[in-house]
């Protein structure tokens, strides 16, 4: 089929899964055509021909918080602009491919695009969870506001998709239909790295906020060795400050220091989470304050017992997470996957009744 395929360009997350899904319909012989915004253009041109750059919704963030005034006001401006853009590229879309079925991973104009032209519309993403199933008083008890403004904008993103898939490692009630739940996305090489996989000594911290002396000053307190990627990020080769050792970017070696960790100490992202528990690796999260998605993630990580959500990390939180990372690791012991198997043989199945016409 002739599938158009919109990605949305906040954090790196959605491009990153998206990547997988999309190496599967190339496989399968679809002819894809992408939209995507932000740094999902530029990931996913490395890997795919024709990548269109279209206007996306993004984020602001300042001491690991998300700026709500910043955010809107940046995105009117970048709107004003892009809004314009993408509808040049679907003019130009139209008349040359011709799409017979929309993926959105929360992407909002290939969605649109496919609503107004009345084309089987499939969202697949991890967002949809925070609207389309029900969460108990625990998971948001202290951010009921920031739960009913998240809950409000993921729902108006794909209204009246035909279909939701949503991916996560935990699973609570389906309250919407035509809604299911599939274990998160994986990228070959982290399926890959579950053959080397064992517990090492040291600690794999990812943290993209550079100058977090307060970060720094409790691992060093720790006693552990830290791998830390991200708060460095210019530098070059390693630099070593007694158990720090701050790391430059390296996909391959990061997935390594991922699978041969004692645990992870990170933000909520959804991702990197998601990797962790597949490998069996106890988490310590520090969700970025005023979005609700990563409290989310982190309280149901804490929840099953794989792991802690911190409001901020200091020397006791390290050293109390590191206390029950063997209680941790007995609970992960338990999560099983079978690769990505079961989205796609769900994906293939959708695209077959959407080619019979019964989506």
């Amino acid at each position: 089929m002739r599938i158009l395929y919109g990605v949305v360009g906040e954090g790196m997350g959605h491009a990153m899964r998206s990547r997988v899904v999309l190496e599967h319909l190339v496989r399968e012989n679809h002819e894809v055509e992408i939209m995507a915004s932000g740094r999902a253009v530029d990931f996913l041109s490395k890997r795919f021909d024709e990548v269109r750059k279209i206007h996306g919704y993004h984020l602001i963030y300042e001491e690991n918080r998300v700026r709500l005034g910043k955010t809107v006001w940046s995105n009117v401006l970048a709107g004003t602009g892009g809004v314009p853009e993408n509808i040049a590229a679907y003019f130009e879309l139209l008349t040359s491919f011709r799409p017979e079925v929309v993926i959105s991973d929360f992407e909002s104009w290939t969605y649109l695009y496919g609503k107004t032209h009345k084309l089987p519309v499939l969202s697949i993403d991890n967002m949809q969870i925070i609207s389309r199933c029900t969460h108990d008083d625990e998971i948001v008890r202290g951010y009921e506001t920031d739960f009913q403004l998240a809950r409000a904008f993921v729902k108006s993103k794909l209204p009246f998709s035909s279909e939701y898939f949503i991916t996560t490692f935990f699973h609570p009630a389906v309250r919407k239909e035509r809604t299911r739940l599939f274990p998160p996305i994986l990228r070959p090489e982290i399926e890959q790295a579950k053959a080397i996989a064992r517990r090492g000594d040291h600690l794999l911290v990812y943290q993209t906020a550079e100058g977090n002396e307060g970060l720094a000053r409790a691992l060093a307190s720790a006693n552990v060795e830290c791998r830390v990627y991200g708060m460095r990020r210019q530098i070059q080769e390693e630099q070593v400050e007694g158990n720090l050792r701050y790391m430059p970017f390296s996909e391959t070696r990061f997935i390594e220091d991922l699978a041969t960790a004692r645990a992870v100490i990170a933000g909520g992202g959804f991702t990197l989470m998601g990797e962790a528990v597949y490998l069996q690796k106890p988490m310590l999260s520090l969700p970025v304050r005023r979005q609700f998605e990563q409290v989310l993630n982190a309280r149901y990580l804490e929840k099953l017992g794989y792991g802690r959500e911190a409001s901020q990390i200091d020397a006791e939180a390290v050293k109390s997470f590191l206390d029950i990372v063997p209680r941790c690791e007995e609970k992960l012991a338990s999560y099983t996957q079978d690769g990505n198997r079961e989205l796609f043989r769900a994906v293939d199945e959708f695209l077959d009744r959407a080619a019979a016409g019964l989506v």
